[in-house]
């Protein structure tokens, strides 16, 4: 009872204070009388975007399709580069410096170079999406690989196992909850990514509908495309989430302890 109590309130909570807010925007929109195109309210909000709803879902399947790639590209490089920093020092000390020399930089700065380089359209977002995503999961990667209990990698030596049996059963199973810290954060900033490229020259995608409406002084469609992007992240987190409760079942935070006790 008690279990059913806390999974409510985790989602009954939340749920009331954007409502609660919501109510308190437009009540506030309409009190203070604030020109729409400073802040509309939220129903002028809602009719904009009910009367654009066709547009706005096209160009969010694009936002997302780039997301989704520069995710999975993020992937496919990241985590082999951490495993090369973790089993060699050597590159270590070569590829470390380079990727956070690449942090480093805005990715504003270098979206234009990489648009060069790849061109324009969906390839160019997703090449961004992963330059801004990849980082987070090298960093959680090798933290993971690394982060063995060295008793076990004893035990492991000790029962002859080779290396490779010893990176399989071992080392990958125990960096899982780290690999999936990283990719929570990285799929948040994927969007990011094909946002900022969509910035910089696309003619669709979620990113281009700001700049031509923040241009044609259409707040309204704006905050409604910011909505979209806010729900398409969390949407892509819960989603990570979900997959790392069914790949790491053995791994549970102390709140889902509690609850499976209670």
């Amino acid at each position: 009872m008690a279990a059913s109590l806390r999974n409510l309130s985790r989602y009954v909570v939340p749920a009331a204070t954007v409502a609660g807010a919501v109510v308190a925007w437009e009540l506030a929109s309409r009190v203070l009388r604030i020109p729409r195109f400073i802040m509309p309210a939220p129903s002028e909000i809602a009719v904009e975007a009910w009367e654009w709803r066709y547009r706005f879902i096209g160009h969010s399947w694009v936002t997302l399709y780039e997301t989704l790639g520069g995710f999975a590209l993020s992937i496919a490089v990241g985590v082999p580069l951490a495993v090369i920093i973790v089993h060699s020092p050597l590159l270590r000390r070569i590829i470390y410096p380079m990727i956070l020399m690449l942090q480093s930089v805005p990715k504003v700065a270098i979206a234009p170079i990489l648009l060069l380089w790849v061109g324009y359209g969906l390839k160019s977002g997703i090449v961004v999406a992963a330059t801004v995503a990849f980082f987070p999961i090298v960093i959680s990667t090798a933290a993971g690989l690394q982060s063995v209990d060295r008793d076990l990698l004893e035990l492991t030596r000790s029962l002859d196992a080779g290396s490779l049996k010893v990176f399989a059963k071992v080392r990958i199973p125990w960096a899982m909850p780290h690999i999936f810290s990283g990719l929570k954060v990285a799929i948040t900033l994927a969007v990011i990514g094909a946002i900022v490229a969509e910035f910089i020259g696309a003619d669709t995608g979620l990113g281009y509908l700001i700049l031509t409406n923040s241009g044609a002084m259409k707040t309204s469609a704006v905050f409604f495309v910011l909505l979209i992007l806010s729900l398409l992240g969390i949407a892509l987190f819960y989603m990570v989430e979900a997959i790392e409760r069914a790949v790491c079942p053995w791994y549970l935070n102390d709140e889902e302890k509690a609850d499976r006790l209670s």
